[in-house]
């Protein structure tokens, strides 16, 4: 249990909790855009130069604010990069529900069964299974085990799950 609050309190100081996963998913689009977009934007950049007037020059304006956009999400992922703590769901053990487990779930209102992954900010993919360690579903699960049921209050009322099952893999 200390972990998990050793992780909650990493996120209350700016570290991002993601798998190894999600870094990965961050470091190629990081890679992308440093190695293809943005030689990309430089060379339209040169072409809409080359065209003369840049001060009415549509091309150079687009390619100037695309320019802008990748920057800022380079940034952006190097700096999500430089403050991520990767953690390996398949490492760890915990009798709780805790960051990268799977958890399966009944929703007791539905009596119908889903299988979710907590995963950090930015790996979050509902129609994929993988819900932010910041969702009120995943805060409510945390800390739990087999068996218990948890209240989650959404923009969509309160609901009531059951903890069939979860694992880390």
């Amino acid at each position: 249990m200390s972990n998990q609050v050793n992780l909650m309190t990493n996120v209350m100081q700016d570290k991002l909790p993601m798998t190894i996963f999600g870094k990965a998913s961050l470091e190629a689009e990081l890679k992308r855009l440093m190695h293809e977009e943005r030689p990309s934007v430089i060379k339209a950049i040169e072409e809409a130069r080359a065209q003369g007037d840049i001060s009415e020059n549509a091309e150079y304006d687009a390619a100037k604010e695309r320019q802008a956009m990748i920057e800022g999400r380079i940034a952006e992922l190097q700096a999500k990069i430089a403050s991520a703590e990767v953690i390996n769901p398949a490492e760890i053990k915990s009798d709780r529900i805790v960051f990268g487990a799977t958890v399966t779930v009944i929703d007791v209102e539905e009596n119908e069964e889903q299988t979710y992954q907590i995963v950090g900010v930015d790996e979050a993919d509902v129609k994929a299974g993988k819900i932010s360690i910041l969702s009120p579903l995943a805060r409510a699960l945390i800390g739990k085990r087999s068996g218990d049921e948890v209240a989650v209050f959404s923009p969509k009322g309160e609901r009531e799950y059951e903890v069939v099952h979860f694992e880390f893999k």
